[in-house]
């Protein structure tokens, strides 16, 4: 996915693989000028609150909130905050932090500007897609 405001900004997800059928594994790189980050293994657990589920709640609010709303991997090495702009755009923040909790451990985060309806849907089912495998 790229930024609408500055297309060399973006979030990819890729290399998606599974062990078992409770979770699956999967990639994120973050790419802006001057920064490319990736951390390896994001785990999604099937009993866990999805990043799907979160993006479709940003989708459904079209109109806008206040504040910002976040979600986070059960192992908080990747995060997603939101905020609604007037304009009816969304700032997704992705935020990358693997080993959390290890002394000397680096994060790094890029925020996307995505048009509050139709493209936060469609982020979403992409997202979807990918998570479970399916192709659109």
């Amino acid at each position: 996915m790229r930024c609408q405001d500055n297309a060399s900004v973006g979030v990819t997800f890729c290399d998606r693989f599974s062990f078992d059928a409770d979770s699956v594994h999967y990639a994120v790189e973050l790419r802006a000028p001057g920064l490319t980050a990736r951390v390896n293994e994001v785990v999604a657990w099937i009993w866990d609150s999805d990043l799907t589920t979160f993006l479709e709640a940003l989708a459904a609010d079209y109109q806008g909130w206040d504040g910002e709303r976040s979600w986070q991997t059960n192992d908080r090495d990747l995060a997603v905050s939101a905020v609604f702009r007037s304009g009816g755009h969304v700032g997704l923040t992705w935020a990358l932090r693997p080993w959390p909790q290890t002394a000397g451990g680096w994060g790094a985060s890029v925020t996307t500007w995505l048009e509050a309806g139709e493209e936060m849907a469609s982020l979403a089912a992409d997202v979807r897609n990918f998570l479970t495998g399916e192709q659109p």
